[in-house]
């Protein structure tokens, strides 16, 4: 699905929607456990999505990168695991734990998480400043397929204008991935 920046409904400035969230580590996450970050990137993503599963090695790139600089990141799975088995929680603790994700993957069985932030894609990125404000909504960067041709790199720019206090030069773009996958 391709979603288009202008029906994104959490706006700019807006605060971070609370989660509590059980992880592939067992760990409850919540919001409250970032508090201390410069930034927070939350990310809605699958396993099974062909554009999520693309974005796989950048994200870990990108998240070891700022690491050090004190910007935490935290995956977020909503989909259906009926419907799609290989977004169930146990294949989410296998996908993290053969990958080594460098941050936390959250199982939101109830869809809560989805709902309260109204994402709609995998991979969805929101970029929250330090007092968990809105900065950035949108897509990693402008080619899903091939790395070494993007030419934006959205999520790494909203990061560094965080580092540099200042405001993303591109704070909104759309989204293209799979659709969450809802519970009917």
């Amino acid at each position: 699905m391709q979603r288009t920046a202008d029906s994104f409904k959490l706006a700019l400035g807006d605060k971070a929607p609370y989660f509590s969230l059980k992880a592939t580590d067992s760990k409850i996450y919540s919001l409250r456990v970032f508090a201390d970050s410069k930034a927070l990137c939350v990310i809605f993503t699958c396993n099974h999505c062909p554009y999520a599963q693309a974005y796989e090695k950048r994200l870990i790139d990108i998240a070891l990168a700022y690491a050090p600089k004190n910007i935490r990141f935290v995956a977020i799975c909503s989909n259906d695991a009926d419907g799609y088995p290989e977004d169930s929680f146990e294949r989410m603790v296998e996908k993290s734990q053969t990958l080594g994700f460098p941050f936390p993957y959250l199982h939101d069985e109830k869809q809560i998480a989805a709902r309260a932030y109204d994402a709609a894609c995998t991979p969805e990125a929101y970029v929250f400043d330090g007092e968990q404000r809105l900065v950035y909504h949108g897509s990693i960067d402008d080619n899903h397929k091939e790395p070494a041709e993007v030419k934006a790199h959205y999520l790494r720019d909203a990061l560094d204008a965080i580092l540099s206090e200042r405001q993303p030069e591109i704070p909104l773009t759309g989204c293209l991935g799979c659709s969450i996958k809802w519970k009917d």
